[in-house]
């Protein structure tokens, strides 16, 4: 028996009771207190935390190491923790990969992660933040197995968004166009924007924590990049590979530039709508989603065929009408013209098989020159391809009388027109999806211009047999079922972009003196590394003619330079050192949505040029909507920059950041209420490691991601219990405390310190088990569930009075000695466990740690990971532990159930003689987890129940009971009881039932069986239980 009452004025670190409490007299009073004290600590601490940010200042020179000789701060503040780290890890050099004396990987491996570049164009946001969250966890983590590491990291140029920012800041700054200041000065104007949201970005990454070798930084325009583009698309053209065709293409006239089909987002529409389309004044609205109807005049006939169509304006460069060659309603038209009404044209009537006689009328308008489906019934029957738009949206000389108005002013116009001559016939409702441009929101036309192709088939068959053979992994399994469903089906890829921000098409054009020439014939073009090498392929082409070269105005897509990136980043073509080490690299990892914009085209050119897979694996992680599922949007305030849930943000702070970017005033006003409603009070400050955690521990096998940024607060105040289990560790430690040599056990362990090693053995069996299979759910869960549920709530607790005991007596000196060693292993292998995901809280409170002898690693960054130790493996430790545990539960729900908040008197009645001798070295456990409780005592199988408790039966050997004489009403506790065994006697016959049903042993299979007979003799002895609590209550009144 134990009988002792514990003062603990330590932090707290122990668990809190859930139920239903049922009052006392005093009850009422008591909560009155307890509240007035709650409100008296929440002060004081908001005054402390308030006097500890305002006073916090970091007096560490950069780079060098922190000082840690000032005693640890009372509570967890990230600023003051995550001050000077990461200066310091760079400056030391920590992130480099570390090579053998020969200049070799080192034997254990290599893992190779090339960051997918940011844009240039502003300041990441928080789906950035998840990708460095989840690439830098197993970084750090495979760096700490003792790998060669190489986080690479660089900067896309991103050619449209970046012009077009650009842009409109020479705009709104100067009132100047990119024209009027000419292209070279335009250039130096961006690379200015480039050098100072560069640095910005770099200073992001940095405050994420993520471990990038910054000496090997890159950015897709720098001299080596560069070099690799342009060979890139000088082999590719010499092979044919590359090439220039007059195709229909994705115009953007807000941009004026090509577009790739990935670059347009399709906006759905139900029916009839008035959108706004950049370009127009704010308050006109076009509409979209009608179908119009009007008629074409057969030629020397009165009769007229009716066609439909979403684009009215579109009419004026139709080329023929198509009709389904079996509809009998169009025979007699067949060979036959219909004459335009604006322009006089004859319009061959066609046939053909795609038109569904069901739809409409059954006749359709065919513009091949814009409409990508019109464009390939105009190539099947040779019709006329008639452009009316000029670049800024206008109609040409084409379009007639209606020459130089706008695209959709045009709409208007004709449709009145059409009214006019009696052709119209009317309009009706039109589900249907409008192309977009992704950048500028404007309306796309597709239009026909010369522009240079890449044929994709062949390398995309490459790149499927790479999934197919095993070269590459690509996870979740959706994300590879995408990547055959859209490489099965593509299409060659225009990589012309309108721009002068990017890689300048290396092309020219051989421009041959008095010659009437087509620039979309690639006979006239050739390419070059050089213009001295580009001429030299002209004289070989035109030997005899007098020539100039022209180079193409035009840039590459960004996506051609960033599908080199795998290996441009180490110098290729040259083959070189870091090309060897480190090529092919070991994972990719980015979100699921630029799976096809950039992931296979860096396999696709990854296999073509150096004829390797670039890397080994993908894995696609979520999209990150907001709470609400909503995508990320600039205009609906719900962008959020990880820097600002780092160091928290007002919400005035947040509206003044809307007008650093590119929104008009009317999408500020939109997002400034957005902000309010999701961030009344501004973001908390939360700190990387809290963001980062919660970033890996969202992350599942989903598509999306709903990030509830409020909610990351939650695990700043898992870092504070990290903080105050450590602070409470080493101050019980004390400063004299030398671990030993090694974490081997001694064999003189308690159970609670056999259990906690094997809970410690499971974390990291599982951990390292996720990590593997990119799991970072069950990996972050892995390691708090270890750090808060069972090192904090559980074994810290149980230890305190055994540190704490009288070491004058000597069998308390090896007792306390042997629990402080488990402890030091604990915290020592659960820092480098957390690591990976936090890695700033954890260096900071390593670094408070006393070292292991002989030991002398200088930063977490480079310590070993924990793995597997065999001999902590100790189930039998686990089960006599959890069934401890079994009866702390019940103790626990007890003295809430009875309000019984101190002097708790428990007992533990058992059935057998060795399990009471067990239960016996383990009621100071049972005292110290049990809140308020003042004596345990077990009762053998022959000890007469005491009067006045109640029970609570564990299972059918164990019952626990509460001393509750005093505490209650008899009469109302008995009726209690018989309630709970009434309960108990119907589940007990309804189980009886179930198990006198005939053949019952061959009909219900083993592990039923078992578990039956498991809850029938738990049944019984709870209704035991149960009766004798009745009787004694029964006897209290005689």
């Amino acid at each position: 028996m134990a009988d002792t009452k514990e003062k603990d004025t330590s932090a707290s670190i122990s668990e809190t009771s859930e139920g239903t409490p049922i009052k006392s007299k005093n009850a009422d009073k008591n909560e009155a207190k307890r509240q007035a004290k709650l409100a008296k600590f929440a002060a004081k601490q908001a005054k402390a935390n308030s006097s500890e940010e305002t006073e916090f200042v970091d007096n560490t020179p950069v780079g060098e190491k922190k000082d840690m000789s000032q005693p640890m701060a009372s509570s967890y503040n990230p600023k003051a923790v995550e001050s000077s780290w990461y200066a310091w890890w760079e400056k030391q050099g920590f992130f480099e990969p570390e090579l053998t004396s020969d200049g070799k990987p080192k034997p254990e491996g290599i893992f190779i992660v090339p960051v997918p570049p940011p844009n240039v164009t502003g300041s990441l946001h928080i789906g950035h933040g998840l990708t460095i969250a989840i690439q830098d966890a197993l970084v750090r983590w495979n760096r700490m197995l003792g790998k060669t590491v190489l986080y690479n990291p660089g900067i896309d140029h991103a050619g449209i968004s970046t012009q077009s920012v650009v842009e409109k800041r020479l705009w709104t700054e100067k009132q100047q166009t990119r024209h009027d200041i000419g292209r070279k000065d335009f250039i130096e104007e961006v690379w200015k924007w480039k050098n100072l949201y560069g640095n910005r970005i770099h200073s992001q990454m940095k405050r994420l924590g993520g471990s990038f070798d910054w000496s090997r930084s890159v950015f897709t325009m720098d001299e080596k990049l560069s070099n690799a583009v342009v060979e890139t698309f000088c082999r590719l053209q010499e092979e044919g590979i590359i090439y220039r065709a007059t195709r229909l293409i994705n115009w953007c006239v807000r941009l004026n530039t090509a577009l790739s089909n990935l670059e347009v987002e399709n906006k759905e529409l139900t029916g009839r709508t008035l959108l706004s389309v950049p370009g127009y004044e704010p308050e006109e609205k076009i509409e979209f989603g009608v179908l119009t109807s009007f008629g074409y005049p057969i030629e020397n006939s009165d009769e007229k065929i009716v066609v439909a169509t979403t684009r009215p304006e579109t009419m004026l460069g139709d080329s023929g009408v198509a009709v389904h060659p079996q509809d009998e309603r169009y025979k007699h038209l067949h060979g036959k013209y219909v004459i335009h009404p604006f322009n006089g044209r004859r319009i061959p009537i066609i046939l053909d098989d795609m038109v569904d006689m069901g739809f409409g009328t059954g006749a359709v308008k065919i513009t091949p020159a814009h409409d990508f489906n019109d464009y390939e019934v105009g190539k099947r029957h040779n019709l006329e391809f008639i452009n009316i738009l000029n670049d800024d949206g206008t109609l040409n000389e084409n379009g007639g009388p209606f020459k130089g108005m706008k695209r959709f002013h045009v709409r208007k116009t004709v449709v009145e027109a059409l009214k006019e001559k009696g052709l119209f016939f009317g309009t009706q409702e039109n589900p249907m999806a409008i192309p977009t441009c992704a950048k500028s929101g404007d309306i796309i036309e597709p239009v026909l211009k010369p522009q240079w192709w890449v044929s994709c088939s062949a390398m995309a068959a490459d790149a499927m047999k790479a999934v197919t053979d095993g070269k590459l992994r690509i996870t979740p399994k959706t994300s590879e079922k995408d990547w055959f469903r859209w490489l099965g089906n593509i299409q060659d890829w225009c990589i012309s972009r309108q721009l002068w921000w990017g890689h300048q098409v290396p092309a020219y054009f051989i421009k041959i003196a008095n010659r009437d020439q087509d620039h979309s014939d690639g006979a006239y073009w050739v390419s070059g590394r050089n213009r001295d090498e580009a001429m030299r392929k002209a004289k070989e082409k035109f030997p005899d003619e007098e020539f100039e070269l022209e180079q193409d105005p035009d840039v590459l897509d960004t996506w051609f330079s960033s599908g080199l990136w795998p290996f441009s980043i180490f110098g290729w073509p040259e083959q070189n050192d870091d090309l060897k080490n480190f090529y092919p690299s070991s994972l990719l990892e980015t979100g699921w949505d630029i799976l096809f914009f950039w992931v296979a085209r860096m396999v696709m050119m990854g296999i073509k040029l150096t004829g390797q897979v670039p890397f080994s694996e993908v894995f696609c992680h979520a999209m990150v909507r907001d709470a609400h599922g909503r995508k990320m949007s600039k205009s609906l305030g719900n962008v959020v920059d990880p820097v600002d849930v780092i160091q928290g943000i007002t919400l005035d702070k947040l509206h003044a950041k809307l007008y650093e970017g590119n929104l008009d005033k009317r999408e500020i006003e939109k997002a400034k209420a957005g902000q309010k409603a999701d961030y009344p009070n501004g973001i908390p400050e939360c700190g990387t490691d809290a963001l980062r955690f919660a970033l890996c521990a969202y992350t599942s096998t989903g598509r999306d991601l709903n990030l509830d940024i409020l909610r990351v607060e939650g695990y700043r105040k898992f870092c504070n219990k990290l903080w105050n289990a450590t602070r409470f560790a080493l101050m019980k430690l004390g400063e004299d405390f030398h671990p030993r040599s090694d974490s081997k056990k001694t064999g003189k362990e308690s159970l609670p310190e056999q259990w906690i090693l094997h809970k410690l053995n499971q974390a990291v069996i599982n951990t390292n088990k996720a990590l593997y299979e990119r799991n970072f759910m069950n990996a972050t869960t892995s390691v708090y569930s270890f750090w808060l549920y069972e090192l904090c709530d559980v074994y810290i607790e149980v230890i305190k009075p055994i540190i704490d005991a009288d070491i004058s007596i000597s069998e308390n000196v090896e007792r306390k000695r042997s629990a402080e060693d488990t402890l030091y292993t604990c915290l020592e292998a659960g820092l480098k466990l957390l690591h990976p995901f936090m890695p700033f809280v954890t260096e900071e409170l390593y670094q408070r740690l006393p070292r292991r002898p002989n030991e002398d690693v200088q930063t977490i960054t480079k310590a070993k990971y924990p793995l597997e130790v065999p001999e902590y493996n100790n189930p039998k430790a686990e089960e006599q532990f959890d069934l401890i545990f079994s009866i702390i539960k019940a103790a626990r729900s007890l003295t809430v159930e009875y309000n019984i908040q101190s002097n708790a008197t428990i007992f533990i009645q058992v059935a057998s003689d060795s399990l009471a001798k067990f239960l016996s070295t383990q009621e100071q456990s049972i005292i110290t987890l049990v809140k308020g409780a003042k004596s345990v005592n077990v009762l053998q199988k022959d000890d007469s129940t005491p009067a006045g408790c109640s029970l609570s039966t564990v299972n059918d050997e164990i019952n626990v009971l509460l001393l509750v004489k005093g505490f209650v009403d008899i009469d109302s506790e008995v009726v209690k009881l018989q309630n709970k065994l009434d309960k108990t006697t119907r589940a007990l016959t309804s189980l009886q039932k179930k198990i006198q049903i005939p053949d019952y042993e061959s009909k219900v299979p083993t592990d039923v069986r078992e578990t039956n007979e498991t809850k029938f003799k738990s049944y019984q002895a709870e209704i035991d239980g149960l009766n004798n609590s009745i009787q004694n209550f029964l006897k209290l009144k005689d």
